[in-house]
Formats: structure tokens, sequence, C-alpha cells
């Protein structure tokens, strides 16, 4: 059952009978506040990053209740960064020679296919536990507030970043075609200023990319850092890299036999959005569901030049520049 979060829950409560601590609810309702997106609510900033209330009080449970186990892979990333096409190709690499689930994708949008760390545990507290779950879990959390299980289980991690150009527009669109409450399209040039000052959902960017980089540098047996623009340009190798990350790594015969080949062409932008359920299924609730057509858009490098002006795509690049420097991480290419 669902946590009735305009209460505590039971398990957060003093043993000894003290005065239980705050909801959630009235936790978030202390922080600061951003109104600029107007999506589904106003953003909340929580332990360095923004948030939309409705995620952060899923982050929140998760960082209290869920239980890693070595056996599980978590799929991280910023929204709009390429995640679902990471999920798919996840979800083909480890179902491919299990009978019961190798259709998954073409009956469920790829975010239905796995836990959402922030969405379904809230909802179902035993959801890491259900049979028959797939051992991947997607977040959009950062590093730093992941729940601390995860970080002290040895458990695996992929994640995926994407020239912040591109996933500004990716998200921009998503935002416009996600809305509710007939609210206004966002102009933007007003979600560009908000995204560069941090102000997006589980932003700042800068520092979502930071901190699993770092993490993968400082781990890279157990954090897996991939770059769009590489899975795009060199997909068979950088499928073949996340199998082996995966723990199902492709056998010679596999390969042999074009397997690869057939797994990403199965979860290719083209195939996945020419699906009956991608083209016309909903993902998520009665009242907020989002039409499964959001997720898939261009997927393309470079497509922010159709929109943002030069002189705003330099000043992103600037910015991620200044936040990034000494990491040994750029976005830039070489000249």
């Amino acid at each position: 059952m669902a946590l009735n979060l305009s209460t505590t829950c039971e398990s957060c409560k003093d043993e000894n009978g003290s005065p239980p601590p705050p909801s959630f609810k009235e936790i978030i309702s202390t922080h600061p506040t951003e109104n600029g997106w107007k999506v589904f609510q106003h953003l909340c900033f929580y332990q360095g990053f923004w948030c939309f209330p409705l995620h952060l009080k899923g982050a929140m449970f998760a960082q209290h209740h869920f239980k890693a186990q070595a056996t599980d892979v978590f799929l991280c990333s910023a929204p709009k960064t390429g995640n679902t096409w990471l999920k798919a190709l996840s979800v083909a690499i480890v179902t491919r020679n299990d009978n019961s689930n190798n259709n998954l994708l073409l009956n469920k949008v790829p975010h239905e296919c796995i836990m959402f760390l922030e969405k379904d545990l809230i909802k179902n507290p035993t959801a890491q536990s259900d049979e028959g779950r797939l051992p991947l879990v997607a977040t959009h959390l950062p590093y730093t507030a992941l729940p601390k299980s995860i970080l002290h289980s040895g458990c695996k991690m992929v994640y995926i970043c994407r020239d912040p150009k591109d996933a500004f527009v990716s998200l921009w669109h998503f935002a416009r075609g996600i809305k509710i409450n007939n609210n206004p399209d966002l102009p933007i040039d007003v979600a560009f200023e908000l995204y560069s000052q941090g102000k997006s959902n589980f932003g700042p960017y800068w520092d979502h990319v930071l901190g699993y980089w770092k993490a993968s540098q400082e781990n890279p047996e157990k954090v897996h850092f991939m770059r769009y623009e590489n899975l795009l340009t060199d997909t068979i190798s950088e499928v073949k890299r996340l199998a082996e990350c995966l723990g199902y790594p492709f056998s010679f015969e596999e390969e042999k036999q074009g397997s690869v080949e057939k797994l990403v062409n199965l979860c290719s932008l083209q195939n996945l959005s020419s699906l009956e359920i991608n083209k016309n299924g909903k993902y998520g609730d009665a009242e907020r569901g989002i039409n499964n057509n959001v997720y898939f858009r261009k997927g393309k490098i470079g497509d922010w030049m159709n929109y943002l002006t030069p002189e705003m795509g330099e000043k992103l690049d600037n910015i991620m520049e200044e936040k990034l420097s000494g990491s040994g991480f750029t976005f830039r290419e070489p000249n």
C-alpha cells in the first residue's frame, strides 16, 4: 500500500513514543521553490538539487526504505539525456534469452519494463521484491542523493549523459508535451535561463554529471559512465560494453549470428517509435499519465542548433566548462 504522504510513515516514528518527525510533505514545504517550469508543480530545492515534489517525495521515501541488492544494476541519468534508449537496450540485453520476457518492449514503453526508484517504490513498497522483477532499477537522482544502501551494497551503476545543449532542448520539448492544467508553453529563452542557473528537474545538470563522473573515476568497475553521443555513433561497441557491465555479455556465437545488431535494431528510435504501444499508449496513472509518444523525438546530435542561438550554445558550454573544470571530463569537442 502506498504511503500516505500527508502523515509520517509508521516506520519513521520514534519507538520511545517521542513526537514523530515531520512528514515528507512538511519537510518539502520548508525548502526553497522555483515556479518557472510550470509542468506538474513548482520545483523544490533539496539536498543540493531541484526536483518536482511528486518525484521528491518518492526520492525521500527511497532514501529511507530502499534496500539495494548486490545483484541490482542501477540505470542512472538526468532527465532527457538518453535514458529511454538506455532502458530499452538494457531490458533487451538482460531478457534476450528469457522466453518469458523477450517481448517486453513490444508491449510496454521502456519505462514500464523496470522499476523507477522515485516513482514505483512509494506506490508499492514491496516492488523491489516482486517475483519476476528484472535486476534493473532506474533513477534520476544525483549520486549524492542515492539511498545509502545503493552505495554500500556493491551493486553496479550505469550512467548516461548528453551534451547539455541537446539535453536542454529535449527537456524543453518534453515539458511542452506533458504540461497540465492548461499552463501556457514556457518560452524557450525563459527555460534556457532557468536551466543555465541549474534550475531544472534533478538539476543542476553539471552537478549531476560531476557526481557520477567522479564515482566512475574512483570505482570504474562499479560505475560505467556513458555518453549519448558515443552510443549513437558507435552503437555496436557501446552496447557490447553495456552488456558486459550488466553481467550479460554477448558470446562469440551470438556475435557471429548477428545478435548484437538485431538487438540494436529492435531498440532503435525508428523501431521503438513505430510500435503501437509507443504511438498510442500512456505511461503513469490516470491523473498524471504521459503519452508514450512524448518520449520519442529526434534523438539527433546537434539538434539544439535549430532552437538556440550560437550565443546561447556558447553560454551553456562555458557554464559547463567552468563547473566541470579540473574534473578531467568535458563536453567540448577537441580542436
